[in-house]
């Protein structure tokens, strides 16, 4: 039985305190003598503890208890070390100083528990905070504490609440043919084509923004995608690659944008080959934040209520599936990449793609028929 000496074992000791429960001390590889940051309630306890404890040291998994790493200190570094894209910088960046540091910037990275995390989160959500916000200040939490547990500066990472990184969002709408014409009429003629592009081809806002003449061929109904710009507070536009590498894609458009889509260059294009296609109202890049007040007023005049440009993107998509198109097709007009399709984003038969271009295509002409 231990006693109040201590009781002898190959690696530390364990003694029984005056209150009762035990005390483990271990020679630490720093040459001090240290002590379980705890006390245990059985000496068989104390002893499972020293037993880890050594299996840590002799696999160099030791941590000094004395070296506390800071969550905010380390949170930077590992933000820093990113390879984020301007656009997704910014916006993890802000949920990271917003939601994130507040309140963990000055807690000891290993002593945050999954109790703490799950006051964090509901405090985020009772403050009004949306679900998807909170959703992706989560993730990136969690992304930080499985770097944190990679170089072994926790042992497990304490974000473990289930489905806390996903967020129920409603389905966006999508707009029939007629609907992308009434949009395509109410804005400013400069515009017109980059409505009935965004719709009839998927391409995002930043890409078509960054498209220029040489990307074009009216010949083969062909656009090729090949950068995108973004906008930031903090950069303002830039121009860079797409979101993935299956962002790098050509997309055939509807033969009955052709005429309209010559005119556009005629009369709004930048001169040269690297001229952009789609300017600004007084030249210049496309900005975002300049175009929303256009789109706003073109909402309104056609009473379509609220509808996102990026719903223009949801439509095109939609429009692919009801002609035929695979998933794999999907994949590659819309310039979507995943785990199951990283090698297989960059081609897609021009025939087929062609084939999905041209039933949009035939959507158009029916729609026109009919309004006509």
């Amino acid at each position: 039985m231990a006693n109040n000496k201590g009781k002898r074992r190959r690696f530390g000791a364990v003694r029984k305190l005056p209150s009762g429960r035990f005390q483990a001390r271990y020679q630490a590889p720093d040459g001090l003598l240290r002590s379980a940051p705890e006390t245990f309630p059985s000496q068989t306890d104390a002893n499972r503890w020293l037993v880890r404890k050594e299996a840590e040291i002799l696999d160099g998994r030791w941590k000094n208890p004395d070296d506390k790493v800071l969550f905010g200190v380390y949170a930077d570094a590992w933000f820093k070390e990113r390879d984020y894209a301007a656009t997704t910088r910014e916006r993890n960046g802000s949920a990271l100083r917003l939601h994130i540091l507040p309140t963990f910037a000055n807690v000891v990275l290993s002593e945050i528990t999954t109790p703490q995390i799950r006051r964090w989160r509901a405090g985020l959500l009772e403050s009004g905070i949306g679900e998807p916000t909170v959703a992706k200040a989560y993730q990136i939490l969690r992304a930080i504490m499985n770097t944190a547990v990679d170089d072994e500066v926790i042992q497990r990472n304490p974000c473990r609440i289930k489905g806390a990184g996903a967020a129920k969002t409603a389905e966006r709408p999508f707009l029939d043919v007629s609907e992308v014409f009434q949009l395509a009429t109410a804005v400013p003629p400069r515009f017109r084509v980059f409505i009935l592009l965004a719709a009839f081809t998927g391409l995002r806002f930043g890409e078509l923004a960054g498209l220029q003449r040489h990307d074009v061929d009216l010949d083969r109904r062909t656009v090729a995608v090949r950068r995108a710009l973004a906008e930031t507070r903090t950069d303002g536009v830039v121009v860079k690659a797409p979101k993935s590498a299956a962002g790098v894609r050509t997309v055939a458009f509807p033969a009955s944008l052709t005429s309209d889509l010559s005119a556009h260059l005629a009369a709004y294009a930048e001169p040269g080959r690297t001229g952009l296609v789609f300017t600004g109202a007084r030249g210049g890049q496309l900005r975002r934040n300049n175009f929303r007040r256009l789109w706003l007023r073109a909402l309104k005049t056609t009473g379509l209520g609220d509808v996102h440009f990026h719903d223009l993107r949801h439509t095109g998509n939609t429009l692919a599936a009801t002609g035929g198109a695979t998933t794999r097709e999907l994949m590659q007009r819309m310039g979507h990449s995943s785990v199951r399709a990283a090698l297989i984003y960059q081609h897609l038969v021009n025939g087929r793609d062609h084939a999905i271009a041209d039933h949009v295509d035939r959507q158009i002409r029916k729609a026109q028929d009919r309004d006509g």
